[in-house]
């Protein structure tokens, strides 16, 4: 749907309210340009807009389909489309939600088509409005505009991962084992952010490096620039420590995991020695039980009947001690503690 449509001249406004698309377009040949905001528009919608404004087939198809980076592309007819992707920290579900907003731009005229809820341009436009010094810079004011908010919305994003990923941190390298599902899914989330920032860079040098920018808007896309440097920079330092974190996180599991076999290890020795002392008893009984003729004539008084016992019952004791001793001359290798899992390399 059309959520505004205004047309500026001399660094103000022409009337209240939005106009009919029609309109809108006729306006263009009055000088100034004109702000065409959308939300989420159909194809019929669109269609609508390339007629009036004779945008270029494949930048409508652009602007319908959902880009994983942002990108410019600049058409013989002189309209730039600028593809931005945007972000924002969903607190209740703890993840970043991602939108997109396409930008038509030529002289007269500014289309922005926004996708996602995370893409809102009201504040853009007011600030803008504002400023009627930098809107009689012409249509490429709009595009400062909406870069600035769109950067801005990245510094929220950045520091609520950076909280997420801290509690993780002192999680793992304090010896407890971090959900591992969790980590990945930060992983993702910040390659995902990665990707909508990274291309940017580009896109923003691109368009100082051209010279098409009015000098007097040059020092707010350098400004634009430098905050989107230094989210950039964040953004891939998260990265690389979310994948020292995972593996931190690994290790620890093997050292729990470890732990576990030990402790599992000496239940089963302690069952073992205990079955060996009952062995020799139920050897004796099992033995005597018998009622062979042999033992019926030979075992005849308390005395045979004591030796062949007390032999019985000593010479397993006796290899049972043997054995314990050769064991124990021969400690199995220390395991190594949590605290032997090195804390992340590098500062943020």
């Amino acid at each position: 749907m059309i959520v505004d449509c205004a047309h500026y001249r001399d660094g103000r406004r022409q009337h209240e309210g939005a106009m009919p698309l029609e309109q809108a377009a006729a306006r263009c040949a009055q000088g100034g340009f004109v702000w065409l905001g959308m939300f989420e528009p159909g194809p019929a919608e669109l269609a609508r807009v390339r007629e009036c404004f004779g945008l270029h087939e494949l930048a409508v198809e652009d602007a319908r389909a959902f880009h994983l980076r942002p990108k410019a592309e600049q058409y013989e007819d002189g309209t730039e489309l600028i593809i931005l992707r945007t972000a924002r920290y969903d607190d209740e579900r703890e993840e970043v939600d991602t939108g997109e907003i396409s930008i038509f731009l030529a002289e007269h005229f500014v289309i922005t088509v926004r996708q996602g809820i995370a893409s809102e341009l009201s504040g853009a436009r007011s600030r803008l409005e504002r400023r009627p010094e930098l809107l009689r810079a012409g249509s490429v004011s709009t595009l400062w505009a909406i870069l600035d908010q769109v950067v801005d919305g990245y510094a929220p994003v950045v520091a609520e991962l950076e909280r997420d990923i801290e509690q993780i941190e002192a999680t793992v390298f304090s010896g407890a084992v971090a959900p591992t599902e969790r980590i990945y899914s930060l992983r993702r989330e910040a390659t995902d952010f990665y990707r909508a920032v990274h291309p940017l860079l580009a896109v923003v040098t691109r368009r100082l490096q051209s010279g098409k920018a009015p000098a007097g808007l040059l020092p707010y896309f350098r400004d634009v620039h430098d905050h989107l440097l230094l989210v950039n920079e964040e953004v891939a330092a998260q990265r690389d420590l979310l994948a020292t974190v995972l593996e931190a996180n690994i290790a620890v599991i093997s050292v729990e995991q470890n732990k576990i076999n030990l402790r599992q290890s000496a239940t089963m020795e302690r069952l073992t020695i205990l079955a060996s002392v009952f062995l020799p008893l139920s050897f004796v009984v099992g033995f005597f039980g018998q009622n062979f003729d042999w033992l019926v004539t030979h075992i005849s008084s308390f005395t045979a009947f004591l030796v062949i016992t007390v032999c019985g019952l000593l010479l397993p004791c006796l290899l049972l001690y043997v054995w314990l001793r050769r064991r124990h001359s021969h400690p199995a290798p220390p395991v190594p503690e949590v605290s032997d899992v090195h804390p992340r390399a590098g500062a943020r």
